[in-house]
């Protein structure tokens, strides 16, 4: 199996076009159903299991639901006119300490689902001019426009669900 790319080592170009809002705004908005596809068959052990130190199954699907307040804050910093967005905690503390695997899945998928449908529902209704404003991304230290910052979030959850796709993978063995 090829290795996984590192997620704080990727590297971004971040130059589509315009016209390829639709699809990367398609992508998150099928994060939820896809999530919810791959684990809700899944028993409860299996969902909990942690590789190591590494998060679970279930701590994984967590973590993309930690960050909906920052993906809907950072819209909100592009509606202010902000030159810099918002910073992600970059140590992960509110996924370490929510204790993702104490909760339902169902739970966490329906919560996860609402909040993403909240984040699609506001870019559905951006323009234009709104797709292409730019603030500077504080990791990244790159300009992005919101087609930017939407494409970077469908590459986070295509990130975490192929580990998901990893860990059980690792557990049928």
């Amino acid at each position: 199996m090829i290795p996984r790319a590192i997620w704080f080592e990727r590297k971004f170009t971040l130059d589509l076009p315009l016209s390829m809002y639709p699809n990367v705004l398609e992508r998150v908005r099928g994060t939820p159903a896809r999530l919810e596809d791959r684990l809700l068959k899944l028993p409860r052990e299996i969902l909990t299991r942690r590789d190591g130190d590494d998060w679970s199954i279930q701590e994984q699907a967590g973590h993309l639901l930690d960050l909906g307040a920052l993906d809907l804050g950072r819209l909100d910093d592009y509606a202010a006119g902000l030159d810099t967005l918002r910073a992600a905690d970059l140590q992960n503390r509110k996924t370490h300490e929510a204790d993702h695997n104490a909760h339902s899945i169902e739970h966490l998928l329906a919560t996860f689902r609402a909040e993403r449908g909240e984040f699609v529902r506001r870019l559905d209704g951006l323009d234009s001019e709104q797709i292409a404003q730019i603030a500077l991304h504080p990791r990244l230290k790159l300009p992005m426009r919101v087609i930017d910052l939407v494409y970077f979030i469908a590459e986070h959850d295509d990130h975490h669900l192929a580990r998901i796709t990893v860990l059980l993978r690792a557990f049928e063995k």
